[in-house]
């Protein structure tokens, strides 16, 4: 290497100082642009992609998901408000004239810039996993198909299972073992509401 581009070197190092701050609020400039997107694609990609209605999960899996997708989308908000803080700094109250404090002002400025940028890519990384998280729940969550069993007593036993259709002559269920059975009124003797057939 040659003096010449030593020096070169030695120069860009000192500079480095005086440019360092700029950098790291371009940088989290981009953070904040790129977590405010992702927010608003990750809900957009629920709302319109994801099952029509958590509703149609189980009670149980209703709340995982609903709880997730709240944690993930309170982290990507917080994410983008850490990095709008990187990005533009806070409300300073003075303006800083010597030259000593505005080193000591940039200093700790670059430390609360790098602190925030972080935050900000940790809570970008957690809200996404809980977006996912959410995700797999409501698509390997499987709901019964929404049909309460019955209990058909009849002249001669007990059936459980789906009601399919019930008119003015006959009753039609599917048993919980898969087949179908087609009772006539006369033969029934109660129909209840069942909580489980087994």
């Amino acid at each position: 290497m040659s003096i010449r581009s030593e020096r070169r070197w030695a120069e860009l190092a000192r500079e480095l100082e005086f440019t360092r701050l700029p950098e790291l609020r371009r940088q989290a400039e981009g953070w904040r642009t790129g977590l405010t997107g992702l927010t608003a694609l990750l809900a957009v990609l629920v709302l319109l992609k994801g099952r029509d209605n958590l509703a149609d999960l189980p009670e149980a899996a209703r709340a995982v998901a609903t709880g997730l997708l709240i944690g993930a989308f309170a982290l990507l908000v917080m994410g983008s408000l850490l990095a709008a803080r990187a990005a533009h700094g806070a409300p300073e109250r003075e303006i800083l004239l010597g030259g000593q404090a505005l080193r000591r002002w940039t200093g700790q400025e670059v430390a609360r810039v790098t602190r925030a940028l972080a935050w900000a890519y940790l809570f970008c990384v957690l809200g996404v996993i809980l977006v996912v998280g959410a995700l797999v729940v409501a698509w390997l969550t499987t709901q019964d198909s929404g049909a309460q069993p019955v209990v058909v007593r009849t002249n001669t036993g007990v059936l459980c299972g789906e009601l399919i259709q019930a008119d003015q002559h006959h009753v039609e269920m599917r048993l919980d073992g898969g087949g179908k059975v087609s009772l006539p009124w006369t033969a029934v003797v109660s129909v209840k509401p069942g909580k489980t057939c087994g």
